[in-house]
């Protein structure tokens, strides 16, 4: 069974990268895969060092693996991961972010890499999560908080992710509320607009764990999809990345 590895990245924080990552390792794991989530950076933590987004994707793994090996850094205050390296004089390193993934990789043959924030967030100096998703040759799932505002947000992902020269495996549409802001039409126009498979429609879940909200997802074109992006991918401007 080949190996496969993704990148999830939102239209924004809290879009619902997290809920959507560990839904989709649930059902990962329903289809009888080793599914292993990754956070390698995350911000915010509790008294003793943990982050609850890497708390849930390592509970929400098929495989059960220290905190240490879903995580390289955790910086205690919830902000832009760059900034909070900077306070701590604990710069991140890339190199560091790599041998993480490598390391997890032995462990899972579904492996969800979660970023943080937006596709763009910095990690160190010029250098941000989607120069590292490149640099690694992930493809790309995209979780979109569907809210006022989300479709010029998810479509400015969508093209920064193409020209980052990335397939674009496909995309959750995660509501944020109870009555998204008109719902259809938003998901009409970005069914329309988006050229990856509409992987789910996560209904507004407050209360809900990852098992629950793995019915909502299907992820069969993941799991039948290559196990990596190729070294470069030619644009088509009408349904996206071909070799």
């Amino acid at each position: 069974m080949q190996q496969q590895v993704y990148f999830v990245t939102g239209t924004d924080t809290e879009a619902g990268k997290t809920f959507c990552t560990a839904a989709m390792l649930q059902a990962a794991a329903r289809a009888g895969r080793r599914s292993v989530g990754f956070k390698p950076v995350a911000s915010g933590a509790d008294g003793s060092g943990i982050n609850g987004d890497v708390a849930a994707l390592q509970a929400a793994s098929a495989v059960h693996l220290p905190y240490d090996l879903h995580n390289i850094y955790t910086f205690a205050e919830a902000t832009a991961p760059h900034l909070a390296a900077a306070d701590t004089g604990m710069p991140i390193e890339t190199a560091a972010l790599g041998r993480g993934l490598a390391a997890i990789k032995q462990y899972g043959d579904f492996v969800l890499v979660e970023g943080a924030g937006g596709w763009l967030t910095p990690l160190c100096g010029q250098t941000d999560f989607a120069d590292w998703a490149a640099a690694e040759r992930l493809a790309v799932i995209l979780v979109v908080g569907l809210k006022l505002g989300c479709i010029n947000h998810a479509l400015l992902t969508v093209q920064a992710v193409r020209q980052a020269g990335l397939p674009l495996a496909g995309w959750v549409a995660n509501c944020l509320s109870a009555q998204p802001h008109r719902f259809a039409d938003y998901l009409a126009a970005l069914q329309a607009r988006i050229p990856a498979p509409l992987l789910g429609v996560m209904p507004f879940l407050p209360q809900a764990d990852a098992a629950e909200a793995a019915a909502y997802v299907d992820i069969s074109a993941l799991l039948s999809a290559p196990a990596c992006a190729p070294e470069r991918y030619a644009v088509d401007g009408s349904n996206g990345f071909a070799r």
